[in-house]
């Protein structure tokens, strides 16, 4: 457990918590807590979630832009949730299971990364959270719950008890953030076409 590993830690819960209030600066703390755990999984041989952080700094960003167009667009008020139609949701997760299964082939091929099915199928699953979150779909929370309940295991098994902690915890703020985002607000955008 590295000081790197707690502060990472914390910036990572405090990006989860402040984007569960839909607030802008959700995405600059993840910026932040991307670039720290791509040090921490690099040192733990986890190529493809060390990847993932880079990818995240490029989501956080484009959901940064989303956000703010998105305030801007309801003249400061607070950001409106989406529920994209059932097709979108399937379309989006089977080009994340494939590009997991890409990718897992890739990490057993090339690298000696630990456990590279796990591995990539969470860091594409991931990615596809991180967008559908970018996007403000309701659903990222559940998508969210089953990701980091599965991370939780991984890093336990790996030995980053810090972050194997944290990922328990995203699974409780996951749960507040699908609640956070409910039907029964009155800023849910009922956005079938996107």
């Amino acid at each position: 457990m590295s000081l790197t590993e707690w502060v990472a830690a914390l910036a990572s819960a405090l990006g989860v918590w402040l984007t569960g209030r839909r607030m802008l600066s959700g995405w600059i703390v993840t910026v932040l807590a991307s670039g720290l755990y791509g040090v921490v999984f690099a040192r733990a041989r986890l190529y493809a979630d060390m990847a993932l952080q880079a990818i995240f700094v490029l989501i956080a960003l484009y959901g940064l832009w989303c956000w703010w167009r998105g305030v801007r667009h309801a003249g400061g008020q607070r950001l409106h949730v989406v529920c994209p139609m059932a097709a979108v949701l399937w379309r989006d997760s089977a080009i994340a299971g494939a590009g997991g299964l890409l990718l897992a082939w890739v990490l057993r091929s090339w690298t000696d990364d630990a456990v590279p099915v796990a591995d990539a199928m969470l860091s594409a699953y991931s990615i596809l959270g991180q967008v559908w979150t970018a996007r403000r779909f309701r659903a990222c929370w559940l998508l969210w719950i089953g990701v980091d309940a599965l991370y939780a295991v991984l890093f336990v098994e790996r030995a980053l008890y810090v972050t194997a902690m944290l990922y328990a915890g995203f699974v409780l703020l996951a749960a507040w953030g699908w609640r956070q985002w409910g039907d029964r607000a009155p800023d849910v955008a009922k956005n079938r076409n996107e």
